[in-house]
């Protein structure tokens, strides 16, 4: 263990003398391992912190829940739009008879929605995405209010004229008085404001509640077409599972559609995991284009370490010839220089890693994008580095391993 430390300490001295002395060549040398180790870091970084941004708005969703749709959220090569064109919509009717046929499902929510304009006397604000929903979207799809209050079980069921305004809405319409108990005009038609929603800015998705509105479906269906673009979610109970709640829904959907046993469903039930599986596949092709950016600086970068230890085992020939006089072991030498290589490119590769901290301090700064340089980036930068070093200063230290003592010391005579 001693002899061991101290070949640590000799080797750590000895790159650390390599890099003093000759300066502008190691330091050309090592730029290849800082460059390869910054590319791979930086884009691991990058789309660590994306993946984490993009999986968090898709969680906040709830991994409990699933769509009830026409169209399929995830398709193959062989896309056969025209058969799901021909399906139909979800519908209020089959909302009411999965609510009295399921035993999985704790609340079911419809939705549906259209883009219209708001106003309020002069001030108006276009493309609000104005949707219509049953009373227990609340639950299945939570959200913060700032002010006001949700609509009441009698304003959704008797569909009153009442709305919920997005943040950036209330601050357009009503720049200086309180929106709650004023009226808007939306659809031509006069509606009451009973609540503003919290303001929380655009998502990875670029998707906000701040410019959206909420009123009762009973109300929307007078105005809003339900047989385009509808939705049923399904938020399950505490304990069952999504595949529990979809082998329900989908035998009672069947029974509603009245679908022969052998005809294929003609509805399609999404969950959010098609989404995370797809942003999978994405992220897997985007690590492999880093490691191919990086690959190359690597390789220029392994190829300085070995150019440095063959210049430092013919520098240090005749050293090497003495130690070996004095019983040094082959294995002695081949670890003093594998170490110093090891020294070496781990200490490009805490260049690189530098790099990549200051460049994330710097965007998550002056950006909206919180980017992180997580401790697993690190270790994997510190662990190619020294892998990269290890394998590049092998050959140099094996040629000095074998070097014969007498020969060796003869060198600089």
């Amino acid at each position: 263990m001693l002899i061991f430390f101290r070949l640590l300490q000799e080797s750590f001295r000895f790159a650390i003398t390599a890099l003093l002395v000759n300066k502008v060549r190691t330091i050309l040398s090592l730029l290849g391992i800082t460059i390869g180790i910054f590319s791979i870091i930086a884009v691991f970084s990058v789309f660590d912190s994306l993946e984490k941004a993009i999986r968090s708005d898709i969680n906040s969703l709830g991994d409990n829940i699933l769509f009830i749709q026409k169209w399929p959220w995830s398709t193959g090569s062989d896309y056969p739009w025209w058969k799901y064109w021909q399906r139909p919509e979800a519908s209020m009717r089959e909302l009411s008879e999965l609510e009295k046929r399921t035993q999985t499902v704790e609340a079911f929510a419809f939705m549906t929605g259209d883009s219209k304009t708001v106003s309020f006397g002069t001030n108006s604000i276009e493309q609000v995405s104005v949707n219509a929903v049953s009373h227990d979207y609340a639950t299945v799809m939570p959200f913060d209010l700032g002010s006001g209050r949700y609509f009441t079980a009698q304003e959704s069921t008797s569909g009153r004229n009442v709305i919920i305004i997005g943040a950036d809405i209330a601050e357009s319409l009503f720049p200086n008085s309180d929106p709650v108990g004023q009226t808007v005009k939306v659809f031509g038609l006069k509606l009451d404001v009973i609540g503003v929603m919290k303001k929380e800015g655009e998502n990875m998705f670029g998707n906000s509640n701040d410019k959206s509105a909420l009123i009762p479906v009973q109300f929307g269906r007078n105005v809003i077409d339900l047989r385009n673009g509808t939705t049923i979610v399904a938020k399950a109970k505490p304990g069952i599972s999504n595949d529990e709640m979809k082998d329900e829904l989908r035998g009672v959907m069947r029974s509603v559609r009245k679908i022969k046993p052998a005809a294929e469903d003609n509805f399609a039930i999404n969950e959010m995991d098609i989404i995370n599986k797809s942003f999978d596949q994405l992220f897997g092709v985007i690590a492999l284009v880093g490691w191919i950016i990086g690959g190359f600086s690597l390789l220029v970068g392994g190829f300085g370490i070995a150019n440095i230890m063959f210049v430092s085992v013919k520098e240090r020939t005749s050293q090497i010839g003495i130690q070996k006089s004095l019983g040094a072991k082959n294995y002695f030498v081949l670890l003093q220089f594998l170490l110093e290589a090891i020294f070496l490119a781990i200490l490009g590769g805490m260049v690189g890693l530098l790099i990549v901290l200051t460049l994330s301090v710097i965007v998550s700064s002056t950006t909206s994008f919180q980017m992180v340089l997580s401790l697993q980036n690190i270790v994997l930068g510190l662990g190619v580095s020294g892998l990269i070093g290890l394998v590049s200063g092998f050959v140099p230290a094996w040629s000095a391993s074998r070097l014969d003592p007498v020969e060796a010391m003869r060198s600089n005579f």
